[in-house]
């Protein structure tokens, strides 16, 4: 897949990376969308921060790295001491997304299964909405994820009392990979949008 950069003007105040003019991950507005983070910028990987399992006395590791105009997630999950779990998480800044349907990640993949958070707070823990993100390993693919794919959860359980992701709510953005498979991992990621049009879920080339 080549990776098209959009081209565009900057448009409203960033959710998460930067609040500077100019800054890694401020939002473009393109064709109607917002260009939450492109990660072309080499800086915008630093919106980032590790959370894994030793937080519970897991021994998996994860670190997010800029490698090639993308985000690289790598590390490897550990099922050691009741572990199994790595995950990055951005720096909090809310976002207002309401009227956007959804979120378009260009992603390239490993094989593995991994999620994608989406957190309406700035608390280190409590409910995070997830959503499965399955790319192709080896090859980039554009991936859209509607927000009613979300679903509520708390340390792994669904909280269906938590309701639906409310998008006029965004804190954070973050990946996360427990497929109860030890091992190295890598999940490289392009570009995240918000996409007005209601995204179909899948993946296209």
């Amino acid at each position: 897949m080549t990776r098209n950069r959009p081209a565009g003007k900057p448009g409203v105040r960033p959710p998460w990376a930067c609040a500077a003019r100019g800054a890694p991950g401020y939002l473009l507005r393109v064709t109607g969308r917002l260009v939450l983070f492109d990660f072309a910028d080499p800086a915008a990987a630093a919106a980032f921060a590790p959370i894994d399992d030793v937080v519970m006395g897991g021994r998996s590791w994860s670190r997010a790295v800029p490698a090639d105009g993308a985000l690289r997630f790598e590390g490897e999950v550990s099922l050691e001491q009741g572990g199994g779990f790595a995950s990055i998480r951005s720096r909090p800044r809310h976002a207002d997304l309401s009227g956007l349907a959804g979120l378009v990640l260009s992603v390239r993949g490993d094989g593995r299964r991994y999620k994608v958070n989406l957190r309406a707070d700035e608390a280190f823990d409590g409910v995070t909405w997830q959503a499965p993100l399955e790319p192709p390993a080896g090859e980039w693919a554009t991936v859209t994820l509607p927000f009613a794919a979300f679903a509520p959860r708390f340390r792994g359980r669904a909280v269906p009392e938590a309701g639906p992701l409310d998008p006029a709510r965004v804190a954070t953005l973050g990946f996360l990979v427990g497929d109860r498979q030890a091992g190295p991992f890598r999940l490289e990621v392009a570009l995240v949008e918000a996409a007005p049009e209601r995204p179909r879920r899948g993946v296209s080339p």
